[in-house]
């Protein structure tokens, strides 16, 4: 008989698997678009006490399990928790977004914490690890994350969320030794923050690179590849079953050989490529994750049957996680996830 690891539908796609039907989850599953979150939220007074209660982010984290019956739950947390872990001041302004401290010069960076003392701030998270793998069920497949080095340090250079990522471009071409060291920083400390994650309970990590697709020929390589793969060899010499994803959103036709390059288990697609492309020239590497646009869960009708039938019907012969190409969003109808969720799994 096999045990519950080995029949999770997730672990078995990531393993390399073709399954009959894919698994699913969805990315910021646990968020806004649900009134069960906005009452938790409300609860814990703001978005990081949120983060940091660890019962309070382990139940918005098992609300969607137990609405929608997702194969994985997803830690609720934030990429911007491993540059304030490191010392950056971080807050969330409504309607806004984060803001941090910056760093610009070697005066900003020089006051930054070393990589072991992460753990004081982010101990909380690892709480809501435990505490998710003891409550979820016993087919869901528990997935840890953490920002990859180039995004997260776009936030701490700029400040906050930017178009173009102008001011983090700017510093790798202005002072390339400051900004590897920055990512050197990164790239360390998330290794560590996933181990911990790791330790905890987490069966899965994924890496998200939101802005990757901002990087372009050699910088793609060097910041968006090189780091990813560091993370990726350093947690699989540790954890050597641990699956990982890769997400170098926006990546094009950087996708193709990412999984060979990094070493993830699995590469997640945004909804810029075509799943008949990413079929053809990522899937045949290894697993591959995504591509309904989120806009589908705002505007649901037929146009999202045919589009998750579409995705389904490209992927099927290779292993494939069903998700979206980014996040949900807020405006998103709940009828309309489980709309695409009986889609899939009608076949």
């Amino acid at each position: 008989m096999k045990d519950a690891v080995q029949t999770k539908t997730i672990l078995r796609s990531l393993a390399g698997e073709t399954l009959p039907t894919p698994p699913i989850w969805m990315m910021r599953q646990a968020g806004r678009y649900l009134p069960e979150y906005k009452a938790t939220r409300a609860q814990a007074g703001d978005f990081l006490s949120l983060c940091y209660n660890p019962e309070l982010a382990a139940e918005v984290t098992l609300q969607p399990i137990r609405r929608y019956g997702f194969d994985a739950a997803i830690l609720f947390a934030d990429i911007l928790l491993v540059p304030q872990a490191l010392g950056a001041d971080l807050w969330f302004v409504t309607g806004e977004g984060p803001r941090l401290s910056t760093i610009t010069s070697q005066s900003d960076f020089d006051v930054l914490k070393p990589v072991e003392a992460i753990h004081d701030t982010l101990n909380p998270i690892y709480e809501t690890v435990k505490i998710l793998r003891r409550e979820l069920p016993a087919e869901t497949t528990l997935i840890g994350f953490a920002g990859a080095p180039w995004t997260v340090a776009t936030y701490m250079i700029a400040g906050q969320g930017t178009p173009d990522q102008g001011p983090a471009h700017a510093l790798r071409e202005g002072n390339v030794a400051l900004f590897e060291a920055l990512l050197e920083r990164i790239t360390a400390a998330t290794i560590e923050y996933l181990s911990a994650q790791i330790e905890a309970g987490a069966e899965v990590v994924k890496i998200f690179d939101s802005w990757a697709g901002s990087l372009k020929g050699d910088a793609f390589q060097k910041y968006a590849v090189a780091p990813c793969a560091e993370i990726t060899t350093a947690l699989k010499a540790r954890y050597p079953h641990i699956p990982v994803i890769g997400f170098p959103r926006e990546a094009g036709d950087g996708y193709v050989g990412f999984h060979a390059a990094t070493g993830v288990d699995c590469v997640a697609l945004d909804n810029s490529v075509s799943p008949d492309w990413a079929a053809a020239h990522v899937q045949k590497h290894g697993c591959v994750q995504g591509n309904l646009a989120s806009s589908h869960m705002v505007t649901g009708g037929q146009a999202l049957v045919d589009e998750t039938r579409a995705i389904v019907k490209a992927f099927s012969n290779g292993p494939h996680i069903f998700n979206l190409g980014h996040g949900i969003t807020p405006d998103a109808d709940p009828e309309n996830v489980t709309l695409m969720i009986e889609t899939v799994r009608a076949g």
